[in-house]
Formats: C-alpha cells, sequence, structure tokens
C-alpha cells in the first residue's frame, strides 16, 4: 500500500504532511493524547513548503499508513470519541451532498412518480392499497401534490445547501411518508436513497459550497468530524458487502439467478470469446459476486483504489442501461469518490482556468475550526509551541461528540443487524426472507408467473365467480407476499358488496417458479384469506414450502428444451399431494400434451366425465377449447410438464413467411403473376404510409403492420446517436414537463378552489401535451399488438 504523505495547504504558511486515507482517515492525524504537529516547514520554489516529518517525528506505524489512525485509538472510549470527531476537510462531503441532492430532485420526477402521481391518487378510485401500517392513508390528491412539491423543495435545498438543516427534514419526512405508504414499490435502491437522506439531516454537509455558507461565514468551509466520512463510508461498503454474500446463495453461483441477462447487447464484447452459457456463469454472475464482495474493501486502499474505480463505475453504468432502476446507478457512482482524500475536489478544481475560479468551489483557503469537531493541542516540547496560535484552539470532547460518536456505533451495528433480522419479522417471510427493499439482495431471485386465480364466494347465498387479476389495484407484487395478500384480500371483501357480493371469500391460486424451478403454487389455495390469520412476528401458516429438493431438476429441463423444435413450448409444473390444477386449454394450442416426470397423478377432462391415471414416464393429449384437471395422487409432490404448440400461431408465421417472400418479388420485379386485390396492398404497403388500413384480409393487415413496427425499430436502433439524445431529452422533457404543470393545477386549486370542469379539462390536455413522434405512435391501437393483450 503506498503511504507516502502528501500536502495541505495549511494557516499562515505552515504545510501538513498527511499519510493515505482509510475508513477513518482525515486530514489531521494527531490524536488528543499528544501526538506532535509537524514542526514548521521552510519555503520551497512556488509557494509551497515542505515540512521535516521524517527528522522529526516517529515512523509512522503500517496501520495508520493503511486505515488513517493506530489501534491505541481504539483501545479507549476517550480517544474513539476523539478519532469519530476529528477534523476533517468538508469538500468531498459538500460535493457529495450537492450530487445527492440533483440525483433526488430528478427521481421524485420520475420514479419516485410525480409525472403520473394522479393516476396513482386519484380522488374516488376504488383502489387496494399496500401501506406498511394499516392506518396510513394516502392525503387527497391535490394535497398528494403538495406533498410531493415539500420533498422536491427540500432536495433542492439539499442540493444548494441553502436552510440545509430544514431542507433535510422537508425532504425525509415527506420521502419517508411516500416510501411506507406503498410497499409494492420498495426496493433496495428506494430504502438506501432514504437512508442517505436521514444521515445527512445529522450531518455538516453544507460547511463546503453551500448557499449557508455564502449567508454564515461561520459555516463557510468548516472543518467536519470524521464521522461524517465514516458514516457514508461504512454504509455503502454495507451495500456492497451484504449484497455479495445474499449471492452465496447456491442459485446465484450456479448462474440461475439472472440467466435471461447474458443475452442483452451490452455482453455482446464477451460473447466473442465465450458461449453465451459461459458469459451467464462467468461474468453476469461470478462478475457480479466478485465485485460486491470486494468493492467496499478495496475502495478503501490507495493502491487499488484506481482499478476499482473502473470496475465500480463500468458495473454502475451497465446496470443503467440493463435494468429501469431510476437514479441508482448515478447515485452510487456519486457515492464513489466518498473513499478518496477529503480534499480531492480542492485539487480537481483547482486544476480549472482562474476565470471559473468564483463559480466554482473553493480551492485555496484552509478549512477553519468548527465546534462539531475535536482538536487535539500540540505537545509542551515542540518547537512548535511559539506558533501554537497558527493552530485551532485545542478542545476536549463534549456531550455531542460522545453522542455522535454512540449513533455512529448503533447505526453501523444497525445496519449489519436489520439484513438478518428476519427471524424476528416472520410473517413477512415468503420463499425469500423479509420485505423486498432493506436486505440488499438486490437481483438474487427471479420470478416467473404462469397461472394467477383469484376465487370469491358469497358468504350468503354460496355463489362462486371469479375475478381479474389484479382488479382494484395499480400492482402485480401482491402476489409473491403474504402480507400484501392479507391486505388485498381484505380490500376485495370491502369492495365486492358494492356488486352485491355479500361477505365474499376470498381464495388465491397464485403458480410461480423462482430461479427457473418448477411453477408451484406459492400460498394454499384452499384457505380463505379474508379470514386467514397473519401477524408480523409469526411464521404465515398458509405460505406452501418451495420444494427445494426438486431443484436438481433445471438441468434436466434444459436437456429437454434442447430437444424441442421453435415452435413447441413446455411448461414444468410441481404439486402437492391432495391438491389439484384445473386448466384449460385454448383453442389456439391446437397440439396441447401432459406427461409425468415425478409421482402420480390423474387428469380429469370435465366435458368427457372421465378419468385418466398417469405415472412416471406416461404421457396424454389435452383436448383443445376444453377444461380439464390434474390431481395429485401420490404421497410425494408430483410432477410434470404441459407440451405445447401455438397452432395459430405457427400457422399466422407461416403466412408471414408467404407474404415476405412475394412482397421481396415484388420489390425484386421477379413476380410476373397479378397479385390477388387482397394482396395489392403489399405492393402499395411498401411506400404508402396508410395503405395497410385499406387491407381488407386481416392477415395482410397484420403482416403490414408487423413490418412497419420492424422498420421503426430498426430506424430506431440505427439513428445517429445525436439523434436518439434528442429524443431521450424530449421524453424526459414532457415527462417533468406534466409534472410540473399538474403541480401548479394542484396548489391553484389549494389556494382557489376547483375552477369550472371545462376549464380543469383544458388545463390537463395541455399538461398531457406529449413529443409530436410519441402521440403518433399512441394513436395506433395497441389490441392488434403482439404482447398486449392483457391491456
Amino acid at each position: 500500500i503506498n503511504t507516502t504523505t502528501k500536502q495541505m495547504p495549511s494557516t499562515k504558511g505552515t504545510q501538513a504532511a498527511l499519510p493515505d486515507s482509510g475508513l477513518l482517515t482525515g486530514i489531521w492525524h494527531s490524536t488528543l493524547n499528544g501526538a506532535p504537529y509537524i514542526k514548521r516547514a521552510k519555503k520551497m520554489k512556488g509557494g509551497h513548503t515542505q515540512g521535516k516529518a521524517a527528522a522529526d517525528k516517529p515512523a509512522e506505524s503500517r496501520m495508520k499508513g493503511l486505515f488513517g489512525f493506530e489501534k491505541e485509538d481504539l483501545t479507549s472510549w476517550h480517544r474513539f470519541v476523539c478519532l469519530l470527531n476529528r477534523p476533517t476537510d468538508p469538500a468531498s462531503l459538500g460535493i457529495f451532498r450537492c450530487l445527492f441532492g440533483m440525483l433526488m430532485a430528478i427521481d421524485i420526477t420520475q420514479e419516485r412518480g410525480l409525472s403520473h402521481l394522479d393516476y396513482k391518487y386519484l380522488d374516488g378510485a376504488p383502489v387496494c392499497r399496500f401501506p406498511l401500517f394499516n392506518f396510513l392513508e394516502p392525503l387527497p390528491m391535490d394535497w398528494m401534490y403538495f406533498v410531493y412539491l415539500v420533498m422536491f423543495i427540500g432536495a433542492v435545498g439539499i442540493m444548494l445547501g441553502c436552510f440545509y438543516r430544514l431542507s433535510c427534514l422537508m425532504f425525509i419526512s415527506t420521502y419517508w411518508y411516500i416510501f411506507f405508504l406503498d410497499k409494492t414499490t420498495w426496493n433496495n435502491h428506494s430504502y438506501l436513497y432514504g437512508l442517505i437522506g436521514f444521515q445527512l439531516t445529522l450531518m455538516d454537509a453544507n460547511r463546503y459550497w453551500s448557499i449557508d455558507g455564502l449567508r454564515n461565514p461561520k459555516k463557510r468551509n468548516a472543518h467536519v468530524p470524521l464521522w461524517n466520512y465514516s458514516l457514508l463510508r461504512a454504509q455503502i461498503f454495507i451495500v456492497y458487502f451484504i449484497a455479495g454474500v445474499k449471492k452465496l446463495d447456491a442459485d446465484w453461483v450456479e448462474g440461475y439467478s439472472m440467466k435471461y441477462l447474458a443475452h442483452h447487447w451490452l455482453f455482446d464484447p464477451f460473447k466473442v470469446i465465450l458461449p453465451v452459457e459461459l458469459v451467464s456463469l462467468m461474468v453476469v454472475h461470478g462478475g457480479g459476486l466478485i465485485l460486491d464482495l470486494t468493492a467496499g474493501y478495496l475502495l478503501f486502499f490507495d493502491a487499488t483504489r484506481p482499478v476499482t474505480f473502473f470496475f465500480v463505475c463500468y458495473f454502475h453504468c451497465m446496470n443503467s442501461q440493463l435494468f429501469s432502476i431510476g437514479m441508482f446507478p448515478y447515485t452510487m457512482l456519486a457515492t464513489t469518490p466518498l473513499f478518496c482524500y477529503a480534499d480531492w475536489p480542492r485539487r480537481f478544481f483547482g486544476s480549472f482556468p482562474e476565470f471559473l475560479q468564483p463559480i466554482l468551489p473553493l480551492v485555496s483557503p484552509t478549512p477553519s475550526p468548527s465546534s462539531s469537531c475535536v482538536y487535539p493541542s500540540p505537545p509542551s516540547s515542540s518547537t512548535e509551541q511559539q506558533h501554537a496560535s497558527a493552530h485551532p484552539k485545542p478542545s476536549t470532547p463534549r456531550f455531542r461528540h460522545k453522542m455522535a460518536t454512540i449513533f455512529t456505533v448503533l447505526y453501523i451495528a444497525e445496519q449489519l443487524f436489520l439484513p438478518y433480522s428476519h427471524f424476528i419479522t416472520q410473517g413477512y417471510n415468503n420463499w425469500t426472507n423479509g420485505l423486498y427493499g432493506y436486505s440488499w439482495d438486490m437481483m438474487v431471485h427471479s420470478r416467473s408467473h404462469q397461472h394467477v386465480k383469484i376465487t370469491y364466494k358469497d358468504g350468503t347465498t354460496g355463489e362462486v365467480g371469479y375475478l381479474n387479476p389484479g382488479v382494484f389495484t395499480q400492482s402485480r407484487r401482491w402476489k409473491d407476499h403474504g402480507d400484501m395478500l392479507k391486505q388485498y384480500a381484505t380490500c376485495l371483501n370491502r369492495n365486492l358488496p358494492r356488486f352485491n357480493i355479500t361477505d365474499p371469500q376470498i381464495y388465491f391460486d397464485i403458480w410461480v417458479s423462482i430461479n427457473d424451478r418448477f411453477q408451484q403454487r406459492i400460498f394454499d389455495p384452499r384457505v380463505d384469506i379474508v379470514k386467514a390469520d397473519w401477524s408480523p412476528f409469526r411464521p404465515n401458516p398458509w405460505l406452501m414450502p418451495l420444494l427445494v429438493d426438486l431443484s436438481p431438476w433445471r438441468m434436466k429441463f434444459e436437456e429437454i428444451e434442447g430437444t424441442l423444435d421453435n415452435q413447441t413450448e413446455v411448461v414444468f409444473i410441481a404439486d402437492f399431494p391432495g391438491l389439484h390444477l384445473e386448466n384449460y386449454v385454448s383453442e389456439d394450442l391446437g397440439n396441447t400434451s401432459v406427461q409425468v416426470l415425478q409421482g402420480e397423478v390423474k387428469v380429469e377432462i370435465l366435458e368427457e366425465k372421465i378419468n385418466y391415471t398417469l405415472t412416471p414416464g406416461e404421457r396424454m393429449q389435452l383436448p383443445a377449447g376444453a377444461y380439464h384437471k390434474v390431481y395429485t395422487v401420490s404421497d410425494a409432490p408430483s410432477c410434470y410438464m404441459y407440451i405445447y404448440v401455438n397452432t395459430t400461431e405457427a400457422a399466422l408465421q407461416k403466412n408471414f413467411t408467404m407474404l415476405l417472400e412475394i412482397q421481396e418479388k415484388v420489390r425484386n420485379g421477379t413476380e410476373t403473376e397479378p397479385l390477388p386485390p387482397e394482396l395489392q396492398p403489399l405492393i402499395t404497403g411498401l411506400d404508402g404510409e396508410g395503405s395497410e388500413v385499406n387491407a381488407t384480409d386481416p392477415v395482410v393487415r397484420l403482416f403490414l403492420k408487423r413490418q412497419k413496427r420492424l422498420a421503426e425499430k430498426k430506424k430506431r436502433r440505427e439513428a445517429p446517436i445525436h439523434e436518439r439524445f434528442n429524443k431521450f431529452i424530449a421524453k424526459k422533457y414532457y415527462m417533468i414537463r406534466r409534472g410540473f404543470l399538474m403541480t401548479t393545477i394542484a396548489m391553484r386549486n389549494l389556494a382557489f378552489g376547483l375552477p369550472p370542469v371545462e376549464q380543469l379539462r383544458r388545463e390537463v390536455d395541455y399538461a398531457n401535451m406529449k413529443a409530436p413522434e410519441e402521440e403518433a405512435n399512441q394513436n395506433e391501437p395497441l389490441k392488434d399488438e403482439t404482447g398486449h393483450a392483457e391491456l
């Protein structure tokens, strides 16, 4: 490790030699027990000075060179308090505060949902919500806009360092209210934003490059205590390291968690030398595991920091393209410089031209003393005693310093404990432990849902019916969490009486595959969830166990899928003894069969009222357009698979291929036979924009729409960078524009009351204005688009 010293300007022309930084480094390394100051240095060329550290102070220990403190600093409470309250340059913390506030202001308009707030909190809409505490309710819509406005002003205040403490309180109070109001939006990075906002509220992050510094000279460029940096660094270390520990899960190590990512274009360079399977295993899973486990450590040390910087930045830039996770990659990039020397902004901005210096952060002045820090006293035998007035006045730890130390220790301990606290909140445990969002188990589990059925039963008449999955809610996340399922069932029980359903009982039959396992039930379909018992501190009694013993079958799945052609699909099912799956084979699936892999099942064709018993290896054809039931009659869970071909889609693709060949012949001039009238649009469709509208044949119409979509997709993919950038900016502009215009309308409503409906409609229409290309795309009906059936 490089332990060379570097020079920092000190007051009145003196110079201090500083060792390299680590977890608890600061720009002062003398301690309260009498560690000597550096002797007065002689002047060097260019106005700089060279300290005589080698001659005037004992050799620096290896521990201090690595970590910035001696082991003796941990031997007593007094010295530990002095260590964590050591005066430190505020520059790096001030830059991070500015970046974090800016990113949060952008995040509020996007991932927090300001641009579409009226869709989420529309007054009077019968919407089922999922707050952490059931007594939490959203305010009326106009007041929700006010809450978001307060949060936005707080974020901007943090960025500018203006009325800093008040801005932090405005931000975190509204942020955590929004966070607790909807568990379906929880994720690790949203939780992290709230934690950082809470930490900044207690820190002196407005001591550098802030409006508060211009208003109050005592705050401008003043030291901050070392614990301000230690807390943030520890938080980011925990994010990386715990995420790496969670990735030691067998599913991640074996490459099942994020299997699909290897097909993304970002990994194309790796595919030049490795097959897709090895890219998934070694690059996606292996690389992610190693980076998370080591990044937190390697960022601490000077020798490894530059290389780690490169890989961390590359990792987060890739994440910004792979996932829709808002400002999280950029927030993590903003935290990375916190691991550098605290004075790096002074050296960085010092390289800029002088005419820019008035608008850039401070470069030259040495930080001034602050009451938030503990300053050491120079030894009486020091030759610098006569110059003691050039140094901050010595101080002793006060109550605030001790409380800051206690808070730092307790907070770090709590953050280390919380990801493993699921033995307390057992009611939130499902197949994965706890509510997703505070465990740092990022991307470890991927799920797919094959079958979701909601059954209601009238408590008076006994009438049975079925509900569209997701009715009365805007989220699908309730399907994987028992606590949300309980809230959803309670909400349905409250809303269904409006439709003449008395005292409804609600049953859920949800089939989930986690990390490429069998599709299986996650909750007991025989339990009325409305009356089911649930407690946050007791295990969920109606949760079905994950059949982990069947995990080795995943290798067999790959072999089976490898034997199928491109038009044949397969679904792997596992079910519990005594239960059955009721399924409907669509008429489009003209070639569907079921084959048993393990256990024994009985297949009942409802129309024929005939039962067929199947054992491992046996297979039977299922009639299309009819219901059937598959009963598990063996003592152990049964495993079987559906093999099917979408005959309608296969015929459609065959017709598309034929039409494409005809179109190519017309284009090349090799088609000599006249086309029938129904195929004439193929000719005009080559050049005409609206010719597909005049096509009478539905297959030809779908073909022309498909060709148009493919052409537009190719055009977007091959568009020059400046054109794509302009589209990106336009999209963000109209989204942010809508958020602020709707906020203005809401504030006007609160101040002066609602205007006439016609005026309100015009105002909302104006706010809804989009870019011309976006409007053209929205005018096309979605019902003919492949993949939009559920819309």
